[in-house]
């Protein structure tokens, strides 16, 4: 009988799994000659490339030089308890509070989302890094977390639109991460005691008690983030979501001015705002709502950011001074400052939302959707003023997830409906603000 046709092996598409050492440097490309075809016939090549950090070898005491790479970095608590695990992307020290994301993917969006300010961010979903990294799904100009921590270090990336390694990513915007650290346990910990202030170290000089000092010094609370993600200068946006992306049906033929107040905004949210036919100008958090309502816009957008609403006064009071004269919409903190400029109160939620896998009802409706959130904080719908309407609430917890204001002309929602990183049911939520504008010009 003749022998059957050779297959490829598994070592030969990963290659950190011929050579762990030699492969870090190693690049598969698999693609036709004309490169990746657009349609229904694309071709999805594969470029595989090991993540370096993963495979380095370590010498230890005895001697001996060790094949895989070993714990050099640890996360202390202000709990107390310390965690070891091993590096990848910047080393040194760095302190911020630690809360987990429930989303099975995008973690580049998570990484340059500006509302994660002051923040280390543990993915629950055990395997990160298969898809490296693409400046296509940057949702700021950088990132703003303070460190990324995982359980599983992805030893290579095979996706077509890779460009780099999440490692590699990492290293050149000096964001710490760390891997091989049960996640499971610290979230647990976490759900439990609530979100919590930590210190993650590569520096072996520092002992356990010096880290744990620093953890339980530094406050998050109170403190103005907003200050440190928002732009320096107004300016104009418009870029739409790109063609091959768009799901919306139909594309607005009437143009709307919206002026969008910078609390730490992200790019997928300008570009859905555009896409609905709005021309937009962003503004600086600190920027006069006089020099606003003076360019005469059809409505006025308050964004997402980082931190406490309760610490930014300026933010509330520029909020306050526009309300009830142009339609405005709010995103998350932009829902928070609205919920506090109408007199009411917000306050912090034990260990917050971030995921993209929370159910969200449409009270008015009935119609729950998966949503995207990112957020600490959250209104007190109690502490609302007669007529406003609370229009949607968070399936896990009750908490306001929505609000609406009919006489004040103004609507807002806790969570991220242009779904970057995930699903895309709350998309609408843009169009209620477009007949808002439609219905101010009538």
């Amino acid at each position: 009988m003749a022998a059957p046709p050779a297959t490829a092996s598994a070592s030969s598409w990963c290659p950190s799994a011929v050579n762990p050492r030699a492969a870090a440097s190693l690049v598969v490309h698999a693609p036709p000659s004309g490169g990746p075809r657009r349609g229904g016939d694309r071709f999805l090549g594969v470029r595989a490339k090991a993540v370096s950090g993963v495979q380095s070898g370590a010498v230890v005491d005895d001697g001996v030089q060790r094949p895989w790479k070993l714990s050099d970095a640890r996360l202390v608590l202000e709990d107390g308890s310390v965690w070891k695990a091993k590096s990848f992307g910047a080393s040194g020290t760095q302190v911020g509070e630690v809360v987990f994301n429930t989303s099975l993917t995008g973690y580049q969006e998570i990484l340059t989302d500006p509302s994660y300010a002051g923040q280390f961010v543990l993915m629950t979903n055990p395997h990160i890094g298969n898809t490296g990294v693409n400046p296509d799904d940057e949702e700021s100009n950088r990132c703003f977390l303070a460190g990324l921590i995982i359980r599983n270090l992805s030893i290579c990336t095979s996706n077509w639109r890779c460009k780099e390694t999440l490692e590699e990513y990492l290293m050149k915007r000096n964001i710490m991460g760390i891997y091989d650290v049960d996640t499971r346990a610290i979230t647990r910990r976490l759900r439990e005691d609530g979100s919590l202030i930590g210190v993650l170290s590569t520096d072996q000089s520092r002992t356990d008690d010096e880290l744990l000092q620093m953890a339980k010094s530094w406050k998050i609370i109170g403190v103005d983030l907003i200050s440190g993600v928002t732009c320096d200068a107004p300016y104009e946006w418009a870029d739409r979501t790109d063609l091959e992306w768009e799901f919306k049906k139909g594309q607005s033929t009437e143009s709307f001015h919206v002026v969008a107040y910078d609390f730490g905004i992200k790019h997928n949210i300008l570009r859905r705002l555009t896409s609905y036919g709005c021309k937009i100008t962003v503004v600086p958090a600190n920027w006069p709502a006089s020099d606003v309502l003076s360019l005469k816009p059809d409505g006025v957008f308050f964004s997402n950011g980082p931190g406490d609403p309760a610490a930014v006064p300026y933010a509330v009071k520029t909020v306050q001074e526009i309300i009830g004269k142009v339609p405005v919409f709010g995103i998350c903190m932009g829902h928070q400052l609205i919920g506090q400029a109408l007199g009411g109160k917000t306050f912090k939620m034990k260990f917050g939302h971030h995921g993209g896998n929370h159910p969200v009802c449409d009270l008015r409706s009935g119609r729950v959707d998966i949503s995207a959130q990112n957020h600490n904080y959250a209104v007190d719908p109690e502490s609302l003023p007669e007529g406003v309407k609370v229009t949607h609430i968070n399936l896990n917890d009750n908490s306001c997830a929505g609000l609406q204001y009919p006489k004040m002309k103004l609507l807002s929602l806790q969570y991220h409906p242009e779904s970057s990183p995930g699903p895309h049911d709350s998309d609408l939520a843009f169009g209620e603000f477009i007949e808002q504008m439609k219905n101010n010009r009538l």
